[in-house]
């Protein structure tokens, strides 16, 4: 009250108080996450994917190419088997002691192959766990050729057992095994002393070398039972290459897996004595080998143990087991495997 009048007031509504916004309620925000974790899920679902997919190819990818270079590399050795640079019908002659006992030096077993439970003598016959050693239960496979160098005769004096060629080479040296042949035939012998300054070659008998010459003769067929034995003089510009022999198997790793080995004749060492060389690993996570072999006039491929004549062998037929280096690209969190065969012909041995 004011002086007996009551208090005018203002015309109109009294404005209400400002409403605060509100936020989002437990439920919604349970709702909002929900959404967002299933959206999550499904990035990382589909990146896992895209991951798995990567590393799978790429892993199918490195066996690919681990079982083309492993294919190629044997294909090389095997067509070569038997083969010289004269490509004389296989007519070879062979002068070296041990022609009948040790695999390198024995032509007649150009291309010999062993079943997984057979000893290979280039293995030392015997399967391991160590480094380089055979793994049991896989094939493996010898072969003998020439390693064409481009060497050639310029002279040959017999019975003096000396060459003379037609160009210096660093190639040879004493206590190799070469081939020498011509349209006739071709001979395995042992260089006795080699002069890389008058460009010649001595293949004399006796033990200077070993296993050494078990005559001077180099003609066909070959003549023990004297010092001269079958004399033969080989013309000029006859042929001139070193001996190659090789083994393939399945090797322990240094990494405790598996993997394709080959081991072939090393240089001759400072007593100039013959002897293989240090296993070489040539493709990584290759596990298994299975080889089987073609014989003329046989209908179909048929393992080691089954050929009686390895010199009708005209065909062979390798299976390698790879597995990849990524221990996690294939199903079960486990190695991708995968198997591939390959065919190559003994070049001089198709009709």
């Amino acid at each position: 009250m004011n002086g007996g009048f009551p208090m005018c007031r203002s015309m109109g509504r009294v404005p209400r108080r400002a409403t605060l916004p509100a936020g989002f309620t437990l439920i919604e925000l349970m709702v909002a996450m929900l959404l967002g974790l299933i959206v999550i899920g499904g990035v990382v679902s589909v990146f896992l994917a895209n991951q798995r997919t990567y590393r799978t190819n790429q892993a199918l990818g490195d066996v690919q190419d681990g079982s083309r270079i492993a294919f190629e590399l044997m294909a090389r050795d095997i067509r070569n088997a038997g083969l010289n640079p004269c490509n004389n019908d296989g007519r070879m002659a062979n002068v070296l002691n041990n022609s009948a006992t040790d695999w390198w030096a024995n032509w007649g077993n150009a291309l010999r192959g062993y079943g997984g439970t057979q000893g290979d003598p280039a293995t030392g016959s015997v399967f391991g766990t160590g480094v380089g050693e055979r793994v049991a239960g896989t094939d493996s496979v010898q072969v003998l050729g020439a390693v064409d160098d481009g060497m050639s005769v310029a002279e040959d004096k017999e019975p003096a057992a000396n060459f003379k060629l037609n160009d210096k080479t660093t190639n040879l040296q004493s206590g190799d095994i070469v081939i020498v042949c011509d349209p006739d035939h071709a001979v395995m012998v042992q260089i006795s002393n080699y002069n890389n300054s008058t460009v010649t070659f001595v293949h004399n008998t006796g033990n200077s070398v070993n296993p050494g010459n078990c005559s001077k003769g180099l003609g066909y067929p070959s003549d023990c039972s004297s010092v001269n034995g079958n004399l033969y003089q080989f013309g000029a510009n006859s042929q001139i290459a070193k001996l190659g022999a090789a083994d393939w198997y399945i090797g322990n790793n240094p990494v405790k897996g598996r993997s394709l080995y080959r081991v072939e004749l090393a240089a001759p060492d400072a007593k100039e004595n013959v002897f293989l060389g240090t296993p070489q690993e040539m493709v990584r996570d290759v596990t298994g080998m299975a080889i089987t072999y073609h014989a003329k006039g046989s209908a179909s491929f048929v393992p080691a143990g089954s050929i009686a004549n390895w010199a009708l062998v005209d065909a062979v037929q390798v299976t390698l087991t790879l597995q990849s280096a990524d221990q996690r690209a294939g199903t079960d969190v486990k190695p991708l495997t995968r198997t591939f065969t390959a065919t190559t012909t003994v070049r001089n041995r198709v009709n």
